[in-house]
């Protein structure tokens, strides 16, 4: 974290251009079309099923949509798939310590000698550098992936309900680094269903039903005077079918 700079974006930090996504003749993602012209952080919202997670898995590259286009930064995403990381809800980590966890995603990088010692320190995890990676709690687990993450430097972060279920002071810790890593420029794409946490963190909301976006809008007005009436239902705690 301590070695990102601030990254002007000049243009559409991202850019999603009719992008649909068929899997066993079943559409799942409908001509899905937005334009974010800003870092921070773009909060996904919406029922259960919506199709939330494979919208990120397309703009990701581990799905591969089956019509449309998706960059960042005026880049396929292909050409920028380097500059991109990914936290799922459930922390994927390898068999090893955590140290060593951070030590494979910085090879080949550029990074200072203190680096992983910093971003365990931002964790809270330094205690526990030299401790099996897959022997940590469920909090401890998801504050490593999120490290790991971010020392890639990512341009593009995309975070699938990261704090699901977690401790308090886990959450606490995930969410004050990614108001950090937004403050030095990185696009934040985070699915969550907690609309605390999103009031918190979000600078706009694309809320997804049934595989469509039905509501694109900056966070203040999500949040008074959300525009679709699904989105109106989500917020006053009704049922979204």
């Amino acid at each position: 974290m301590s070695e990102m700079t601030q990254r002007a974006t000049g243009g559409p930090t991202a850019q999603i251009s009719d992008l649909r996504l068929t899997l066993d003749g079943t559409t799942l993602l409908h001509d899905i079309n937005f334009v974010t012209t800003h870092s921070g952080t773009t909060m996904v919202m919406g029922p259960n099923g919506a199709g939330k997670s494979l919208l990120l898995r397309c703009m990701h590259g581990l799905l591969t949509p089956s019509h449309g286009d998706v960059q960042f930064f005026g880049h396929s995403a292909n050409t920028t798939r380097h500059q991109q990381a990914m936290v799922f809800q459930k922390a994927v980590l390898l068999r090893r310590t955590a140290r060593a966890n951070l030590l494979f995603a910085t090879q080949g990088r550029n990074l200072a000698e203190d680096a992983i010692d910093q971003a365990l320190t931002q964790v809270h995890l330094l205690d526990k550098a030299h401790q099996p990676a897959r022997l940590l709690s469920g909090g401890e687990q998801q504050r490593l992936a999120l490290a790991r993450a971010l020392l890639t430097q990512p341009r593009v972060l995309f975070l699938d309900e990261p704090t699901a279920s977690l401790d308090p002071a886990s959450v606490l810790i995930i969410e004050h680094l990614i108001l950090e890593a937004t403050a030095l420029g990185v696009k934040t794409f985070f699915i969550s269903h907690d609309i605390g946490q999103a009031k918190r963190l979000a600078s706009d909301v694309i809320f997804v039903h049934r595989g469509r976006i039905t509501e694109h809008s900056n966070a203040d007005t999500f949040f008074t005077n959300p525009q679709s009436r699904e989105a109106t239902a989500y917020l006053n705690g009704e049922l979204v079918l």
